[in-house]
């Protein structure tokens, strides 16, 4: 097993053992399983996906972060990360609307490449919620 800990700037998220670990890296996705080599991954908008001990799935939407693997010790930690069941997805909804306005908007004082990545958060925060309709 991995003892894996996933903490972000406003909570502690998951502390347990694991089989093993999906993520998303800013060079494609990987998995990391028991004896992995011990390795630094920057992490981007996507999904989480581990399997705990006992071969139960828990899906994570997360924006950016770090991985780190070490000796069958892995540590993410995240920028923003939610369990996608318990994703408010009105919010999602409304932050999605919000990034589309801003991105066509002709107002030279908005951030374009911030509301890209406003608007990529949002449809995976969507897309992974699973209450997509």
């Amino acid at each position: 097993m991995i003892d894996l800990e996933i903490v972000s700037p406003v909570s502690f998220v998951y502390q347990g053992k694991v089989k093993s670990v999906s993520a998303p890296g800013t060079n494609g996705g990987f998995q990391v399983l028991y004896n992995h080599a011990p390795f630094v991954s920057s992490l981007t908008i996507g999904k989480v996906k581990i399997v705990d001990e006992n071969g139960n799935e828990k899906l994570y939407s997360i924006s950016s972060g770090i991985l780190e693997v070490s000796n069958n010790k892995a540590s993410i930690i995240a920028e923003s990360i939610e369990v996608t069941d318990e994703i408010d997805i009105e919010r999602a909804k409304k932050s999605l609307e919000r990034a589309i306005e801003r991105m066509k908007s002709d107002d030279k004082g908005i951030d374009k490449d911030r509301a890209r990545l406003s608007y990529e958060r949002a449809k995976n925060r969507i897309k992974f919620s699973g209450k997509e309709k």
